[in-house]
């Protein structure tokens, strides 16, 4: 796995103000591309969320995170859909003006992160940027608040038509694979599934599956990487 400073740059969100982004680049020529969003809970530079974005870079995929406006000003609170929807648009705008991506671009992100993504590609922007994507990737999709089945938040996702890639822990407590498979083999996209065996919200295992974080991190990079080429 690389350990190389990932390059930063700003995306200017006036009159809102500013975000960073991080590029994991690879070291393949005419790499795949994942822009990777964060979670609820933490922004870019959460271990999980570094260690994720460098382990799919070493398998010869570029990556870009970035942080939501939120958390980039550091406030606790989630900003409203329009909010989390606009930094999407102006990261992905900047991510294809910046870096130029001659390969596949694909969006997704860690729960919150990646069902906002799943927003975007249910009503894809007519940006000619997002006109380059042509795949999401879910990492641990939140279908419902913890043990609150009935709030689920399904009604956009009939509206995606590319390729997703969900990546869920079979015990998550947002859905778990008997909660998520159903609603997800129902679209009309093309859905390929990764369930992690005794897998939480995070994908960590128990100890007793005698899997490591590195063991579960690194099969997701494979499978990401393996997906993203096929």
């Amino acid at each position: 796995m690389t350990n190389a400073t990932p390059a930063e740059f700003i995306v200017d969100m006036t009159p809102s103000g500013a975000i960073t982004a991080r590029h994991f680049a690879s070291a393949g020529v005419a790499s795949p591309l994942l822009v990777l969003a964060h979670g609820a809970g933490a922004d870019q530079r959460h271990r999980w969320m570094v260690d994720m974005a460098r382990r799919i870079s070493a398998r010869g995929v570029d990556v870009v995170t970035f942080n939501f406006l939120y958390t980039e000003q550091h406030r606790r609170t989630p900003d409203r859909a329009p909010v989390l929807e606009q930094t999407w648009r102006a990261v992905l705008e900047e991510v294809v003006r910046h870096l130029e991506p001659p390969g596949r671009v694909a969006v997704g992100g860690k729960s919150m992160g990646g069902r906002i993504a799943s927003h975007m590609a249910a009503h894809v922007p007519e940006d000619p940027a997002w006109q380059k994507v042509n795949g999401l990737v879910l990492l641990g999709y939140p279908l419902h608040p913890p043990g609150q089945p009935a709030k689920a938040r399904v009604a956009h996702l009939p509206g995606i038509r590319m390729p997703i890639l969900l990546v869920q822990g079979s015990r998550d407590t947002f859905g778990t694979r008997e909660e998520v498979e159903p609603v997800f083999r129902a679209l009309d996209a093309p859905v390929d599934f990764e369930f992690i065996d005794g897998g939480d919200h995070s994908l960590a295992v128990p100890k007793s599956s005698g899997r490591t974080e590195v063991d579960v991190h690194g099969a997701v990079a494979d499978r990401i990487s393996a997906w993203l080429r096929s």
